[in-house]
């Protein structure tokens, strides 16, 4: 076994490890017994339901869609581990959440607090700093903090303060020498499965459009109207979310949509779209690829586009959205809709998303039920453009 340090840190759905919280990204980056670095290791991880605090990590449910649960990495991980030291900035934290991942994942693991290095704990002995948060250790350290809550990016700066503290520890061994020998000895189990390959953050790379993934050549009669159904639906908020644009590619292949006809489709679509704002036929054409000209011409039919939300609706949320949820629920409420108890049901006419790719189950049983999945603006907008209720309309009168 190796030994040394395995610096990690993890990004996660909220403060809970023992509840429903889960980690969503964790970095590990490797130094010798000297501090030198020895490799780097970062994932995305799928977490099985909704992101939590997104505003805090930055990490969307498109990212990590496609990214392996934890115990697909579970293997991969562990060896990172094994042998080594585990340091972390507040390590209980971090210690904490990866002990309940691995756990769930039916391996025990040597992963507690005792066990490892608090790089925030031993700024105590180190720095001279009334803050022990990681920035402002490493502000006195000097040590570059690139992107805050980036578990790869923490995770090098966490190795950074530890780097640091040994080479402020001029007496050999280190005050924490028996844990590095003890580390090498300390058994580790296997994981019967295999390592899955890292999936890192995109930021903001482009995907491309969803039509350049409908095949060429489609058989079989086209249902030309029930694509047009599904487009219609999932443009009610004016963003096609990845989940959508899956589902799009998707209807096309199974009623026999080329990528000629979707083309044709989707300038049919706009052609007879018909909404109150002409700014949402400017936005629709650029979801679909089509030229902005195409926006400029007046709707021939109020065909499509014409989806609104009516008093007596249900509707229900998920997710921490930017507006408190409770402030959006008196919202809607106020508009004569009906705000529903936690499940989805097929009479759901929406569902409000922090996230619209979310992965909380009320969004996927919502993609089940084919209730519209939409995000803030567009609840927003469905609400400005419902009819006023009575109370409403006597209300400003006054």
């Amino acid at each position: 076994m190796a030994g040394g340090y395995a610096v990690l840190d993890v990004e996660t759905t909220g403060l809970s490890s023992g509840w429903h919280d889960r980690v969503v990204e964790i970095g590990v980056v490797l130094l010798d017994r000297d501090g030198a670095v020895t490799g780097d290791w970062c994932t995305l991880v799928n977490p099985g339901r909704d992101l939590g605090p997104q505003h805090i990590h930055g990490i969307t449910a498109a990212e990590v869609r496609g990214a392996p649960a934890f115990p697909e990495i579970a293997a991969e991980l562990a060896g990172l581990l094994a042998g080594r030291v585990i340091v972390a900035h507040n390590l209980a934290f971090d210690a904490r959440f990866v002990a309940a991942e691995f756990a769930r994942a039916g391996m025990a693991v040597p992963v507690r607090s005792d066990l490892g290095l608090c790089t925030m704990e031993l700024s105590k002995s180190y720095l001279k700093t009334s803050s022990r948060s990681l920035a402002a250790c490493c502000a006195v350290a000097g040590i570059p903090l690139q992107r805050a809550h980036s578990a790869l990016d923490d995770a090098y700066a966490a190795a950074g303060l530890m780097v640091t503290y040994l080479g402020l520890e001029a007496a050999r061994p280190e005050p924490w020498a028996d844990l590095v020998d003890g580390a090498v000895l300390r058994p580790w189990p296997l994981s019967p499965d295999g390592p899955a390959v890292p999936t890192v953050r995109r930021g903001a790379a482009e995907t491309g459009l969803f039509v350049e993934r409908i095949p060429h050549v489609a058989s079989g009669l086209s249902d030309v109207d029930g694509y047009l159904e599904v487009l219609d639906r999932t443009l009610i908020d004016r963003v096609l979310s990845a989940s959508e644009q899956d589902e799009l590619v998707e209807a096309a292949v199974l009623r026999g949509i080329d990528r000629t006809t979707a083309d044709a489709l989707h300038r049919r679509y706009l052609a007879e779209f018909a909404p109150p704002s002409p700014a949402d036929r400017a936005a629709v054409a650029d979801l679909l690829g089509l030229p902005a000209e195409l926006a400029d011409r007046p709707a021939e039919g109020a065909v499509w586009g014409t989806f609104a939300l009516r008093p007596g609706d249900r509707i229900a949320f998920t997710g921490e959205t930017v507006k408190p949820r409770e402030l959006w629920q008196d919202e809607a409420r106020a508009a004569g809709l009906v705000v529903s108890p936690p499940n989805i049901c097929k009479w759901t006419r929406v569902l409000v998303a922090a996230d619209p790719d979310s992965l909380s189950t009320k969004a996927r049983k919502a993609r089940d039920y084919r209730v519209p999945v939409v995000v803030e603006d567009g609840f927003a907008r469905l609400l400005a453009e419902m009819p006023l209720t009575v109370d409403a309309r006597e209300g400003s009168r006054d």
